[in-house]
């Protein structure tokens, strides 16, 4: 269950909010604060800086009013396939666009959009935790009534993430949104509705229409959450994590021979990379941990005296860092240079706690690892 809070304005977002007000009026058209921002006020969260608005009218003529009333006049970026307009003042990024609906080819994730009128506009929208509305006037009042079409205010009590419409319509339309359900069912603490968790199954192919970037942005923000295990958990039962990075679901599973098994390394990764967030914001030294073992499916063997061996998967999984990086179009410089360092040496301090364990070998660690010794231990 979360706790919402009344919808709230920072100080020292009321003066953009009270340009807004005075632009729309002048253009006689009603403008609304609309989707996560409000969403996040709701839930207390107040580290978003971005302001999604709304307008029943063009949200480029919107946009281009409003920086003529700020000081320093910011830029505006148009996009004017879209119908969209973006600045930023002070600090907060604000996107204006205009009420509208949207339908879709089978093949790209890119809409056709037509002019639409509120609740079109919320009609599209990806989940209803994200569909709230909030009339912007110029006698702005902190007590505001928020526009809630789709029991959104009731998901958001329960910790419900749900989609308004159709799921396998909304998912089939904009794929990136299952992978956006599962971002914030990890950020949020969540629960995924089942009817659109069972969509997400059903409609995992559709992902091969999203571009990779956008894939790997949604990727780097499960990353960034305390516990991302939440967020891969999800896209492994969803079966999106095969489409994205295979090898880890290929970790999955206990194989038994002789009476003999071994640890789960997917679970096992997941608890590692939980174990690392708790005391690293480190983002890189986050996929180093979630790549550490990544190549122990490939390595696995059996031995009727030593049991399930893994030899050399940390040599085989640094060569397949770059490779990873790569696909996801992550970067490959010294970043991915330095998650490679670490998946090749986990291995090394292990050595350390054994007995008998000579000067020369730990000068060896400490001139391999550099400055990276301590993020390594």
């Amino acid at each position: 269950m979360s706790t919402l809070k009344k919808f709230r304005l920072r100080p020292d977002e009321l003066p953009i909010i009270e340009k807004i007000a005075e632009a729309a009026a002048e253009l006689s058209v009603e403008a609304y604060l609309v989707g996560g921002f409000v969403r996040d006020r709701l839930l207390d969260r107040n580290n978003k800086k971005d302001i999604d608005i709304v307008c029943l009218g063009s949200g480029i003529d919107l946009a281009e009013k409003v920086a003529k009333r700020l000081s320093p006049k910011p830029k505006v970026q148009i996009y004017q396939r879209f119908g969209t307009a973006a600045l930023t003042w002070h600090g907060i990024e604000l996107e204006f666009v205009g009420a509208r609906k949207e339908s879709y080819r089978a093949d790209s994730r890119n809409p056709i959009v037509e002019n639409g009128t509120l609740e079109d506009d919320q009609n599209r929208r990806d989940f209803t935790i994200n569909t709230f509305a909030v009339h912007v006037a110029s006698d702005w009042q902190q007590d505001v009534t928020i526009i809630d079409s789709f029991e959104g205010m009731n998901d958001l009590a329960n910790g419900i993430i749900r989609t308004p419409l159709d799921p396998d319509i909304t998912f089939s339309d904009d794929p990136l949104r299952m992978l956006r359900a599962i971002r914030f069912a990890t950020q949020l603490h969540f629960d995924i509705e089942p009817k659109t968790l069972a969509s997400i199954s059903k409609n995992a192919d559709r992902l091969k229409i999203i571009s990779q970037e956008r894939i790997s942005d949604e990727l780097q923000k499960i990353m960034a959450t305390p516990k991302p295990s939440i967020g891969f958990k999800l896209l492994l039962n969803t079966g999106l994590l095969k489409l994205i990075l295979p090898e880890l679901a290929n970790l999955k599973g206990v194989e038994w021979r002789d009476g003999i098994g071994h640890k789960d390394n997917f679970y096992h990764t997941l608890q590692v990379l939980d174990n690392l967030c708790a005391t690293s914001d480190n983002i890189w030294l986050r996929w180093a941990a979630l790549l550490h073992d990544i190549a122990k499916a490939k390595t696995k063997r059996f031995d009727s005296t030593l049991g399930w061996t893994f030899h050399l998967h940390e040599a085989v999984g640094a060569k397949w860092v770059p490779r990873i990086f790569e696909r996801l179009k992550l970067p490959l410089d010294a970043k991915m240079r330095y998650v490679q360092k670490h998946v090749e040496l986990h291995m090394r301090p292990i050595v350390l706690t054994k007995e008998g364990i000579s000067d020369s070998a730990v000068r060896r660690l400490l001139f391999d690892a550099g400055d990276d010794i301590e993020d390594l231990m």
